[in-house]
């Protein structure tokens, strides 16, 4: 007798011979699905069927449907979680869901071949580690959500409205209004996706299935979406070929960096970093590519190296201090700098040309920050790149001197937070560097020369406008703007305080004693003590007393620029020092005169202090323009 019967949600047909079980698969691809003893699976079971150790005709688990016979798991699985996860009760997927019983197998509690109608199937083989998901599920996609569905900016509007997702195909879909293995995996069909076989419902080259329920062009009024800007970014865009050969670790299936798409940074299943499933630990998911590595061709700067002895970087996370997605924009008692506090990986764009400052640079597209206005307005995404610096360099609390980035003056005009920048570059200063508004002195600036020097110190490079960057001087000592062949922004630098160049700074064992590392007979190359402040001035025209008659004198005698001027600008307004020209002094170094305040007063072109074991007062400075000896500036007593 033979009777002919179709397992619910099978193509195949499965014929009965007596007692001998046969299957034919007719129209579909299992794939490493077909356990039997002929199958293409790493694990062979005896059973000849391909279909009988999933499915039974007749004796399935009662209840659940495609008539399943595999035996399923009963763990209790740690579910995804993250604190920009929507859903934060995230339940147990239930025993009637589709994903149970993907887990039947996949979770590798259960070996397969463990079925109800037919007991124990004998197999020998093991499945692949990256398709055994374990009972923490924390690195893998969430699924089987508890409903309904709640929103999120970044989401699909679709997915909470209609309960469908963006795929045209309707390939990509929600199961019972839910998310199931089964909304993105077809466990009869392992190369629909030609290249990445992996029973995807469908081809998703450049992020298609992801995109089926992330959107990226979503504007919810009043919601930042994470992901904007992400189809013309530099990582969706990107042709570099990915390797995948060891060392390099893995990026996904599929040729290059834009066609992996989402999965270049993400894993849907087993990522190393559970949270926002990261392939990379936390969000140092970057440094997977951006270290030198092979992990893509050709290489990408190495900006793990600017954090390699000699140089020194921006503060990597320390366990208590990490870096959180959901984290708020002004960074208070949390010092931290990961890459992602000042890129964007769905906006950042490879930068090709250099925009006038103040603007926000290419390579920090969609990044958020803080107003210079206040210091705790929210600026999301930034237009300015000082904003995104005044994250922590501005208002906010915690902040403190580490030794590692070199000696730190103490200004004699201070604001009451001396780290806090904000005061010291506004527009109240009485002379500031022009970063957060236009250059407005109306003192004249001889040496300013007309277009910023490379660091060869001779070529032109970008034109000095009324503003500069933070970037401008706090910069790789090897960075491509200004001629290396390193990355952009403040990484790391061999020089102190992440300065693109060497700049010396006076220092006395106490105020007012002599200094105890003068740089005489002035080197004014790019590698002497001044070569920061010649990426802008004419130190030439400095040394030839053209806005202050000693400059030559103290120059020549070896004291640095920071001795008398600071480098941001004046941080409170004072009744003893004027300040125009960015002069306070350094109060390490200079000392009061006897009872008397040290002061500066332009307008009397006089000044009252004690330096390098010198009394200088109560003498009137000489006027540019007058015989070097008309006057007796700073007389040594």
């Amino acid at each position: 007798m033979k009777r002919r019967a179709r397992a619910a949600g099978l193509p195949g047909l499965v014929l009965l011979v007596g007692n001998v079980l046969s299957a034919q698969v007719v129209g579909d691809v299992i794939g490493v699905h077909d356990l039997s003893p002929s199958g293409t699976s790493p694990v062979k079971g005896r059973l000849p069927g391909a279909c009988y150790y999933c499915h039974a005709p007749h004796s399935g688990i009662g209840g659940l449907t495609p008539l399943w016979n595999q035996k399923l798991s009963t763990q209790t699985y740690t579910t995804y979680t993250s604190t920009t996860f929507t859903d934060k009760s995230n339940p147990q997927p239930p025993q009637s869901s589709p994903s149970t019983l993907c887990l039947s197998c996949h979770d590798g509690t259960v070996a397969p071949g463990q079925t109800q109608a037919y007991g124990a199937i004998p197999t020998n083989g093991s499945m692949k580690s990256a398709d055994v998901l374990g009972t923490n599920l924390e690195s893998s996609h969430p699924f089987s959500l508890a409903l309904p569905l709640k929103d999120a900016p970044y989401l699909a509007a679709s997915l909470v409205a209609s309960g469908t997702t963006l795929d045209k195909t309707g390939a990509v879909k929600l199961i019972k209004g839910n998310i199931e293995c089964t909304s993105c995996h077809a466990a009869h069909r392992q190369a629909i996706d030609p290249v990445s076989q992996n029973f995807l419902v469908l081809n998703s080259a450049s992020g298609k299935m992801c995109l089926a329920c992330h959107d990226p062009n979503r504007v919810m009024t009043g919601k930042i979406n994470p992901l904007a800007n992400w189809t013309t970014s530099a990582h969706a865009m990107a042709s570099n070929v990915v390797t995948n050969t060891p060392p390099a670790p893995p990026l996904g299936s599929y040729h290059t960096v834009a066609q992996n798409a989402c999965i270049s940074c993400h894993a849907p299943h087993n990522g190393l970093g559970a949270t926002r499933l990261l392939r990379g630990a936390n969000e140092q998911d970057c440094l997977t590519c951006h270290n030198g590595s092979t992990a893509v061709y050709p290489s990408i700067s190495n900006v793990a190296a600017e954090y390699a002895a000699p140089k020194v970087g921006h503060p990597i996370p320390a366990p208590l201090f990490p870096h959180d997605a959901a984290e708020g924009v002004l960074l208070n008692q949390n010092r931290h700098s990961t890459c992602v506090d000042c890129h964007s990986p769905h906006a950042s764009n490879v930068v090709t040309s250099f925009p006038p400052a103040p603007l926000t640079r290419l390579s920090q597209s969609g990044v958020a920050g803080i107003s210079a206005s206040d210091g705790v307005t929210v600026v999301n995404p930034t237009v300015n790149q000082f904003e995104n610096c005044l994250r922590c360099h501005g208002s906010s609390t915690g902040k403190a001197a580490n030794p590692i980035y070199g000696y730190l003056p103490r200004w004699t005009v201070s604001a009451g937070d001396p780290l806090d920048v904000i005061p010291q570059f506004a527009f109240t200063a009485s002379s500031s560097h022009p970063v957060t508004h236009d250059r407005s002195s109306p003192l004249p600036q001889p040496s300013l020369l007309s277009n910023m020097l490379k660091l060869d110190g001779v070529t032109q490079a970008r034109a000095m406008g009324v503003r500069i960057l933070c970037t401008d001087c706090h910069n790789s000592d090897d960075n491509r703007e200004f001629g290396g062949t390193g990355p952009n922004g403040p990484h790391g630098s061999k020089f102190t305080h992440i300065l693109e160049r060497r700049y010396e700074f006076s220092q006395a064992p106490r105020p007012g004693l002599p200094v105890m590392n003068l740089f005489p007979n002035p080197d004014l190359s790019v590698a002497g003590p001044y070569a920061l402040c010649g990426k802008c001035h004419n130190l030439t025209t400095i040394l030839a007393n053209t806005s202050f008659a000693q400059h030559s004198l103290h120059i020549n005698a070896g004291f640095s620029c920071s001795a008398c001027h600071t480098a941001h600008g004046m941080g409170s307004p004072s009744a003893t020092i004027s300040g125009e020209r960015l002069v306070n002094f350094d109060a390490n170094v200079v000392a009061p005169n006897g009872a008397a305040p040290i002061s500066y007063n332009r307008a009397q072109n006089s000044c009252n202090l004690l330096c390098h074991g010198h009394a200088h007062g109560g003498v009137s400075l000489v006027r540019p323009g007058l015989p070097a000896h008309a006057g007796k500036a700073g007389v040594h007593r």
